[in-house]
C-alpha cells in the first residue's frame, strides 16, 4: 500500500447518525493507552493526524480518514479508560456496538492489544463482541519495542491464552517506533482492497 492522500473526512459523535459512505472499511479497536492513534498514524505516514495523548480515553468520536479516495481507517473510541463515567463508558460501548452492527462496508477489525501484558477484562469481551458481530479480529501486538525480542513469542502465546483465540488468528507485532509489522498491516489491507482477502476467509 502506498500512501498518496489521507484527510479526517467523518467524525460521528454519540448523537451523530453513522454515514454510508462509498469505499471499504477496516476498524481499529483497542483499550485506552494501547497505542492505536500511533498505530493509525504510523500506517497513514502522518505524525499528528490521529491525536495521540498522554491522557487516554481522548478518543471520544468515531473518525473516518480516507485512504487514498479507496478505503477508509476507522478510528473506534477507546475502551476501558478508568476514569471515565459509566454512563460515559456505556456510550462509548452503544457507539462502537452500532458501527459494527450498522456498517455495511466494514472488511475487518483490528483489535490493539499491549504486548506487555496479559490482555485485560475489557479486551476479551471487546473480541468476544467482535466475534459475535460476525468477525474475525486481527490482532496487532502494539509497544512491541517496549520488551525484549526473547520475550516477543511468550508474550504472543499469552495474548492468544488469554483470549482463548482460534489456531488460524491472525495476530501480529507492531512497533510504532520501529514501524515493524506495518508491511503485514498493509499487505492485509492490500488484500481487502483487491478482493484477495475476502472477510470470510479471516
Amino acid at each position: 500500500m502506498v500512501i498518496k492522500n489521507v484527510s479526517l473526512e467523518i467524525v460521528c459523535g454519540i448523537t451523530s447518525k453513522l454515514p454510508e459512505t462509498r469505499h471499504p472499511e477496516v476498524a481499529f479497536a483497542g483499550k485506552s493507552n494501547v497505542g492505536k492513534s500511533s498505530l493509525i498514524n504510523a500506517l497513514m505516514n502522518r505524525k499528528s493526524l490521529a491525536r495521540t495523548s498522554a491522557q487516554p480515553g481522548k478518543t471520544q468520536t468515531i473518525n473516518y480518514y480516507n485512504i487514498n479516495d479507496e478505503i477508509y481507517f476507522v478510528d473506534l473510541p477507546g475502551y476501558g479508560y478508568a476514569n471515565a463515567s459509566e454512563s460515559v463508558k456505556a456510550q462509548w460501548g452503544k457507539m462502537i456496538e452500532d458501527y459494527l452492527h450498522k456498517s455495511k462496508q466494514l472488511q475487518a477489525v483490528f483489535l490493539l492489544i499491549d504486548i506487555r501484558h496479559a490482555p485485560s477484562d475489557n479486551d476479551r469481551i471487546m473480541y468476544e463482541w467482535v466475534k459475535k458481530m460476525g468477525y474475525r479480529p486481527i490482532l496487532i501486538a502494539t509497544k512491541l519495542d517496549k520488551i525484549n525480542r526473547s520475550q516477543i513469542q511468550k508474550q504472543l502465546k499469552l495474548i492468544r491464552t488469554t483470549l482463548k483465540t482460534d489456531a488460524d488468528t491472525i495476530i501480529i507485532p507492531f512497533s510504532a517506533q520501529t514501524k515493524q509489522g506495518r508491511e503485514e498491516i498493509y499487505e492485509l489491507i492490500d488484500g481487502f482492497l483487491t478482493g484477495e482477502t475476502p472477510r470470510e476467509n479471516l
